[in-house]
């Protein structure tokens, strides 16, 4: 059965958030943290009051993709960087995700790059290189990961969609090489579509190749539970703990931790 390595995603805007955040991922049982680094371009805005249907008013927060952005001079990469490094006790995965697959960096691809390469010098543990990046661009980056003894996440972020159980296990053994680990971050519109990851994860169970594949939506989180029988190598978790969590696919460590201990994982 697989030891899957556990990665709680880092969900501030401020290097502050994130550092609060790791400590309490730490002291809940987390393996690394992931700094979402474009997450430091926008800014958490206060809660809307609305009136529901019975006349109360509650303060509800809108959707992150209607958060204002912060001006891309606002915020020193080196400095913010360096600060991250020495606040953080765990080893961190280092990501700077754009719009197109579910991220807030604002700038161009040759910035995110460059942000990206700042992060393999710092001597970060880990970083997520979408395989979206242009090739030459990313082969430079991976060559660089590699001459700096940092881990490669190779990563697709299908945002509309779920692909069959055949193409995910497609994906893994094209893009799963040594010394990486591809992950796989879908969408789930249906519980079908859900049961294609668990099917993917299944069958490569017993592969030598790292892989973590998973969902967002009703069902996404089923391969995150049942991660050490899938053959899984790393399972992201969050540190959320609001009511219908797992709607949205996604999984609280200590839940995550004590749903592995109730199964016997």
């Amino acid at each position: 059965m697989a030891d899957p390595k556990v990665c709680v995603s880092l969900e501030g805007t401020t290097v502050k958030e994130m550092a609060d955040e790791a400590a309490r991922a730490n002291l809940a049982g987390a393996d690394y943290v992931e700094v979402r680094f474009d997450r430091l371009y926008i800014k958490r805005p206060e809660a809307e009051a609305v009136e529901d249907e019975n006349g109360e008013i509650k303060h509800v927060m809108p959707p992150e993709s209607e958060w204002p952005a912060r001006d891309m001079d606002s915020i020193d990469v080196d400095v913010s960087i360096q600060n991250l490094k020495e606040s953080i006790p765990l080893p961190v995965v280092f990501t700077v995700r754009p719009h197109d697959e579910g991220g807030y960096y604002p700038g161009d691809d040759a910035q995110r790059c460059e942000v990206l390469t700042k992060a393999i010098e710092s001597g970060v543990n880990t970083v997520d290189l979408e395989l979206s990046i242009d090739a030459d661009k990313r082969s430079s980056l991976v060559q660089q990961a590699n001459d700096a003894n940092v881990r490669v996440i190779s990563s697709i972020h299908n945002t509309s969609t779920t692909p069959s159980a055949e193409e995910l296990v497609a994906m893994v053994n094209e893009n799963a090489k040594d010394g990486e680990l591809f992950k796989f971050c879908g969408t789930v519109n249906d519980h079908q579509d859900a049961l294609q990851i668990v099917e993917a994860s299944f069958e490569l169970r017993n592969s030598s190749l790292a892989f973590s594949m998973m969902a967002l939506g009703n069902g996404g989180d089923w391969a995150r539970l049942h991660a050490p029988v899938l053959g899984q190598s790393m399972v992201y978790a969050t540190l959320r703990s609001e009511f219908k969590l797992s709607n949205k696919g996604l999984v609280n460590i200590r839940d995550l931790k004590n749903a592995w201990a109730l199964m016997e994982y």
